[in-house]
């Protein structure tokens, strides 16, 4: 008789306290999010998380270079966190290298990142430009929208406060029709004669 596997995805590490002299830890294709905790574990090395479900790359490198520090292995793949284009077709080579620089950055220990090794000119490259390469994600765009709804008065407009009224159209328009014909004004000039 056959004994069935089953498919246990894990969603919290809070068991792991007790193996703190645990080296590999292999986390793969759970529901692990942004929440992740790990206990101190200053022998672990070796940590994979892909595929589960990590979006926020900055706070998670900040728990790991605090709890792990022996860490020289780190994969991420298919997380929203790991901009790969094999997962997301709008990421390309140059998201995936910034990622590399910005995790380097953190955790200054790995030898491997991912699925390759980490090569001297990308540590150089981490040590001078890795602080900038953090991915700022875009505000919600209903949060944005609903902001901009409850303060109209906020958003920048290059036209002069007469012009936000539709009905004051023609004014602002006018001189500027006079002047275009006349074909000698250069546009400068015209700006000019407008203000």
């Amino acid at each position: 008789m056959m004994e069935k596997a089953l498919d246990l995805e894990i969603l919290s590490l809070e068991g792991l306290k007790t193996f703190s002299y645990l080296e590999e830890l292999i986390l793969d294709n759970n529901l692990l999010g942004n929440d992740l905790l790990l206990p101190r574990l200053p022998h672990l090395h070796t940590l994979t998380l892909n595929k589960n479900q990590i979006t926020e790359l900055e706070s998670l490198l900040d728990h790991l270079a605090e709890v792990v520090p022996s860490l020289q292995y780190l994969s991420l793949l298919g997380n929203i966190a790991c901009p790969n284009e094999l997962v997301c077709k709008e990421k390309d080579e140059d998201d995936y290298q910034r990622y590399r620089y910005f995790v380097l950055h953190k955790l200054t220990n790995l030898k491997f990142l991912d699925t390759r090794k980490v090569t001297r000119r990308e540590r150089e490259e981490a040590l001078i430009r890795g602080a900038f390469m953090k991915v700022v994600k875009p505000k919600d765009a209903k949060a944005s929208s609903a902001a901009a709804s409850a303060s109209p008065e906020s958003h920048y407009t290059p036209l002069p406060s007469g012009s936000r009224d539709l009905t004051n159209h023609r004014e602002i328009t006018m001189p500027f029709k006079h002047y275009v014909r006349k074909p000698y004004l250069s546009r400068l000039q015209i700006l000019t004669h407008i203000k």
